[in-house]
């Protein structure tokens, strides 16, 4: 049994669900309740001793980090793949899943969120100035990124891949904080698109 530790809403574990259901992989989900500190538990805690989602038990492996999984997924499940072999294409591709994953995301996480909530007692109104503004930076970077490569309806072009499985939970969450997102049109069109396929729809939160 393939089974992912996970919380619906965790932009993260959105992400290898993506990748899980593209590769055709079946798997069983464990869900935590971030808020209620749920991956803090013992338990878990023996699982992923960073007390994060995702975790994904595979091959007698506990794996972590989602773009690790998702590249460990794209050895052991060949097709389709979600990271090119060609160099350049592979360096691009990493790159705007990477500015995704850590130049926004550990910015703007929930125990990031908690700690300027309940130890710097910032207001709701702080908060979301503060997620807006590392949004706005990531995704400014990569509307240019996306402006600058290669035509078609995804961004690497015809077929979807890891930079997408970054792409979509994050403009997912930008939205779920009401974040302006005019300014970027590419790559909301590219992250709807994407969004709308089976795979991904099939791995949004609430489903």
């Amino acid at each position: 049994m393939i089974r992912l530790h996970d919380f619906p809403l965790s932009s993260a574990s959105y992400r290898v669900r993506i990748a899980l259901n593209l590769k055709g992989v079946a798997y069983e989900r464990r869900n935590y309740v971030l808020r209620g500190g749920e991956q803090r538990g013992a338990d878990y805690l023996a699982i992923n001793p960073a007390g994060l989602v995702p975790c994904l038990e595979i091959d007698g492996l506990r794996l972590t980090q989602s773009l690790a999984i998702v590249e460990y997924l794209d050895s052991r499940f060949p097709e389709p793949r979600l990271i090119p072999q060609d160099p350049a294409l592979r360096a691009r591709a990493q790159a705007m899943a990477l500015t995704v994953a850590c130049d926004i995301h550990p910015l703007n996480n929930l125990r990031v969120l908690q700690f300027l909530e309940r130890d710097l007692q910032q207001g709701s109104e702080q908060v979301n100035r503060w997620y807006a503004h590392w949004i706005d930076l990531g995704f400014s970077a990569l509307e240019a990124m996306l402006e600058d490569g290669p035509e078609g309806p995804f961004a690497l072009g015809d077929t979807v891949g890891i930079a997408d499985l970054c792409l979509v939970p994050q403009v997912f969450n930008a939205r779920r904080f009401a974040v302006d997102l005019t300014p970027y049109p590419r790559l909301v069109a590219i992250a709807d698109r994407a969004a709308a396929l089976p795979a991904f729809a099939d791995a949004a939160p609430g489903t």
